[in-house]
Formats: structure tokens, sequence, C-alpha cells
């Protein structure tokens, strides 16, 4: 048998391809310019960015730098306090005015004096000086450190630089000559750049840039940037939820971050050391030890993009240099984005994308299946109906319609196949004609021998009946009368061959095979006397003319099957069975019997029929005689 599946899953297979067929590629053609576009994107951000911080941490320096070496050449810095100390304050609350980001500027000297002004604009600057409300500036002096009275005071000033408060502090607590930054400078005798460090008045994470006068190199300007003022500059969720920046020093030691939880917690730590930077801040993001290879790569270490696994997740990195002035060397600025961040839109995009997909795809199997249902229920009506005509179910049938005009042709031209095989079948056996229809019927055209049962019928003085009455009344009465025996014929398993004038011959075992075919031909014979003496009743009642009908009934071999031209061919049955048949029937009269039989019927059905014996009998046109019987009824019937 040849594989087949229903219309339904064919047409809905072939939506489905042809859906993702074109919407795929479209699909995933439009995630992957979006990635790459977004890729582009936040490549782009990031070195935007990197360029922003650079330019933001330059100017955060700078602006320090630039103060530190003014102070330099001022003569006023020169010397110790107090001398000139008016002057010394009034410059250092100027450039903290100038400077927003500078926590403090401050000088020592080498006898151990110093100066401080504060910036404490800055609630955690004022709790840590325990500074009286409405201070804007502190300022801590040591004086005369050599005498046996010292001078150690810290004043606070308000936003006008009015006093507001004054206090002495210990001036044994702190010496600016042990400091990192004056060290560096007297060591090198330039400027230099320190830390990060704790400070020692503030005791907060610290980077400082530091010269010496121009006129006395262990006089020491110095001005501090508060880590924390840094990390500002290091926001990078402008580019992403998940992105971060930070600095590392030439160290590769985490100076700042962007996420605030890590920076309070480097400043936590930086409060709790005494100088020396703590490396386990580096463990605070697992990124660190990846930057500071990097970094060592030319490739990447000014700027170039590297493409990293961290935490097995995929990222982008960025180094960059963030030297000031010559300061600050080694220092670099870092900048980590996930990748799924940067196509997180497209991801989304791609998924709205399969979503609506989706949506197609399910109302294409939908129509597809409606469209199906509306083929397949046509279809099957025509298929229904083309198995009806192949049983010559002949009832009138409305021309089933359809959207589809192919459908409609298609049932058009089955009705018209319906009308012409319901034609056919009037003048050709039903049998004959469901045979030819049906597959392998051609199989009813080949003659060939076989047994067979054979009824003839002829109406007693035909002639003279018709002669008695117009030839409308012999229609309608020949008509009805054909009607009964064709129909009780078919009843009993017999196919009328022909109608031979007021004759018909009637065949059992061909075309439809039958082993009891003696049996019923016997039986539709009496059936037959039976229907036509009812049908007599009707027409002396309706003053139509009796029809006595003769029999001869035989059973025996012939050759059965398809004769007559190659354009013209008509079903039938020949040989000497036929001829024997034919010649019983007209006995008939020479006995005054209805229905003569031969001893073959007898041989065959003998024990089931109730059968007269009339003798041997010399058939005219045969050398041998035929042992006659009359078929009287069924036993027991």
């Amino acid at each position: 048998m040849l594989w087949s599946k229903p219309l339904r899953l064919h047409l809905g297979v072939l939506v489905i391809a042809s859906l993702l067929c074109t919407s795929m590629p479209i699909i995933w053609l439009a995630f992957s310019r979006g990635s790459d576009a977004a890729v582009s994107a936040g490549v782009q951000q990031m070195r935007g960015m990197s360029l922003r911080l650079i330019e933001g941490y330059r100017n955060t320096l700078q602006g320090g730098t630039e103060a530190v070496a003014l102070a330099a050449t001022l003569p006023q810095l020169a010397s110790p306090p107090p001398q000139d100390i008016e002057a010394k304050q009034q410059f250092f609350l100027e450039v903290l005015r100038n400077v927003p980001n500078a926590t403090s500027i401050y000088t020592g000297y080498p006898d151990g004096s110093y100066l401080q002004v504060i910036n404490a604009a800055r609630q955690d600057v004022r709790r840590t000086l325990a500074a009286p409300d409405g201070t804007a500036f502190a300022i801590r002096t040591i004086a005369e450190r050599q005498s046996a009275d010292v001078i150690s005071t810290l004043r606070f000033l308000d936003s006008e630089a009015r006093p507001i408060g004054e206090r002495d502090v210990d001036s044994a607590s702190f010496d600016p000559r042990q400091r990192p930054w004056y060290q560096s400078v007297v060591q090198d005798g330039v400027p230099v750049s320190v830390g990060p460090y704790v400070a020692g008045t503030l005791k907060v994470p610290t980077l400082t840039i530091a010269a010496p006068m121009r006129d006395n190199i262990k006089v020491v300007v110095g001005i501090n940037i508060h880590l924390q003022t840094v990390s500002r500059l290091l926001d990078a969720r402008q580019i992403s939820p998940r992105a971060r920046a930070y600095i590392i020093d030439a160290g590769d030691d985490l100076v700042a971050h962007s996420d605030p939880d890590i920076m309070s917690r480097i400043i936590e730590i930086w409060s709790r050391a005494s100088g020396t930077f703590d490396a386990t801040a580096n463990g605070f993001d697992t990124s660190v030890e990846t930057v500071a290879r990097l970094r060592r790569d030319p490739a990447f270490a000014n700027g170039g993009l590297a493409r990293v696994e961290l935490d097995g997740e995929a990222h982008l990195v960025q180094i960059a240099p963030v030297g000031v002035s010559g300061l600050f060397q080694g220092s670099a600025a870092a900048i980590v984005v996930p990748m799924e961040d940067l196509v997180a839109e497209a991801n989304r995009l791609l998924l709205h994308n399969l979503l609506i997909a989706s949506a197609f795809l399910i109302a294409g199997v939908a129509a597809s299946v409606i469209l199906s249902r509306m083929v397949s229920r046509s279809l099957n009506r025509l298929a229904g109906e083309a198995r009806r005509i192949g049983d010559l179910d002949f009832g009138e049938k409305p021309v089933s319609h359809s959207w589809i005009t192919e459908i409609n042709t298609l049932a058009t031209a089955l009705a018209a196949s319906r009308h012409a095989i319901s034609q056919f079948a009037l003048y050709v056996p039903r049998e004959v004609v469901r045979r030819i229809v049906n597959p392998g019927g051609q199989a009813v055209v080949k003659a060939r021998r076989q047994d067979v049962t054979v009824l003839f019928t002829d109406i007693r003085d035909f002639t003279t009946i018709s002669e008695q009455h117009s030839p409308e009344d012999v229609v309608d009465t020949l008509s009805a009368y054909f009607e009964i025996l064709n129909t009780t014929a078919e009843r009993n398993g017999g196919t009328v061959v022909q109608y031979l004038g007021d004759s018909i011959f009637v065949m059992w075992n061909a075309p439809v095979e039958d082993v009891d075919h003696a049996e019923h031909g016997c039986r539709c014979a009496l059936a037959m006397k039976a229907a036509i003496d009812e049908l007599n009743e009707e027409n002396r009642a309706n003053g139509r003319p009796e029809l006595v009908t003769r029999f001869g009934l035989h059973t025996g071999p012939a050759v059965v099957g398809s004769f007559g031209a190659i354009s013209r061919q008509q079903y039938t049955a020949m040989g000497d069975t036929i001829n024997v048949a034919s010649r019983l029937e007209g006995l008939n009269k020479q006995y005054d019997t209805s229905i003569l039989v031969s001893a073959a019927i007898r041989d065959a059905v003998g024990e089931r029929f109730e059968l007269r014996p009339l003798g041997l009998v010399q058939l005219k046109g045969r050398a041998e005689k035929v042992d006659l019987w009359e078929l009287v009824g069924e036993i027991g019937g």
C-alpha cells in the first residue's frame, strides 16, 4: 500500500515549513545585526566613557596639580607658621574654593611645622574633626615645634571664613616629616603623586599631589583628593546595569571602584590601614587580575578592546592610562562590561520576534487546519459520492458546493459522471456496471467458461395482447411487469442480462459468484410467478390485461463475458446451457405448465424443491434428449 497521510497534515507541514523558512532567516538576520549593532554601540559607549573618565580624572587632579605648582612659587609659604599665617590661610582658602574635589591643602616644614586648611563641607569630615555646626573650613596649625610651648590648634570657620570655634590638638600625634608625601618630595626634589594612603588628620583614603617650594625643597606643599571623589567619576551604569569601572595603580592594586559597596569596602580597608595598601581589596572584583594581565599587553594597554571570560561569562574590557602631568604614572582605568548586557536588547528583540513568529505560526497552522478541513470535507463528500456511484446508488444528491473553484469543478464533473453511469446502468446489468466502475473492473470484460444458472421468461399470447390494447397501455403494463421481474431477480441474487421483447434473460453465478446459484434460480422463478399473480389481480381490477408468464430454467457451463465489436460490446452468456434454458421456456406451451427445469436443476436442488417429472423430450436443434421436470414449489416453503 502506498504511503499516504491526511491533507491537513500535508498542508500543515507545508505552512509550517514555509513560515519557518521565511521567518527564521529574517529573525536570525535581524538578531545577528541587532547584536552586532548593540555590541558596536556598547563599544562606542565604552570608548566615550573611557575618554570622559580620563578627562574627568585628569580634571579632578589637574586643578590640584596647578594649585600646588602655583603655591610652590609663593614666598609667603616658604616661612614656617606662625609667620605670614593670615596670607597663607587666605591663599589656601581660595584654592579650596576653586578646586572643589580637594579635601585639604597644606604645607610641611623641615622643623616639623605644619599648616593645613580643610574643606569641611562633608558631614563625615565634620564628624571626624568634631567640628561645631556651621563649619565650612577647618585650619590646623603646628608651629614652634622645637620650643617648649608648641602651638597646635584646630580652628573652625564658616562659609564666609569667620571664626566659629577653636581648640588645641595634640602635636605629637602628627609630624609632617613622617608622612609619605613629604618624604617622597624631599627625597626626589620634584613634584610627586602619592597614594592612595590614609590621611593623618581625616583618617580617610587619599590621593596626594605634592611639590617642593621653588627656593627650598624641604618645604613641601601638598593637596589631597578623597578617593570617594575619584570613584564618582567611574559610574558605568550608562553603558549597562552591570558594567563597572575602576582604577588600579602601578602595582595593579585597586584604588577606586564605581560600585559604591566595593568603594565603601576599599575605604574601610584604608581607614584601618597604616599607610600601606592592603592587597586584599583586589579580591573585591574578580576581573582585577585579568585586567592586570591585559595591561601588560601593548595591544590592550592603551585603549584596545579585549573579549575575556569572567566567571563563565563573556565580557568586554577596555584599559586606559590615567597619568596627570607626569604624576600617578602607571595608574590605569578599566571598564568591564558583560557581553550579555550589550546584547540584552537584541535578545529581547529576538524573543519578541520569536513570539510574533510563533503567533503567526500558530495562526498559520490554525488557518491550514481550517482550510484543510474545508477542503477535506468537500473531498470526503466527493469521495462518498464516488463510492455511492461505484455502488450504483443514484439517489438524487445536490452538487457539493465549496469556496474552492477546482472542487466545484470536480463536483460538477462527478455529478455528470453519476448521471452518465446511472443512465448506463439502465442498459447494462447493474452488477456489470458496478464491476466496471470499481477498481479492477476490467476483469468482467474478458469472456471465460464457467457454470451458470439461466432463466428465460416469456408472456403467453403477448402479440394478441398488443393488438387488443393501445401502445401506451401496453408500455405501462409491460413497464410494471418488468419492474417486478427485475426487482425479484436482484432480490434473489440474479442478474438481468437482457430484455428480449416481452422476455427477460436472467443469470446467476455471473458476474457475481454464487455457490448456490441453482437454488437461487429456482426460488427466483417461484417468486416471480407469485409476484406476477399479484400483479394480475391489480390488472384485472384496473382493466388491464393479465400477463401469464412461462419460465425455463437450466444450469450448466457457458462462456460468459463481453461480446461484440471493438467499439460496441454486450455482456452476455453463450453456449448450449443458454439454448437449453430458452427451449425449456417454450415447452411450457406444449405441457401447459409455468416453470420447466432440466434434470441438471433437479440434480442440484431436488431435495429442497418439489419437482414433477415429465419425461425425456427432444429439443429442437439438439441431438440429445433432455429429462424434463416441472418446478412446483419449495419444500417447506
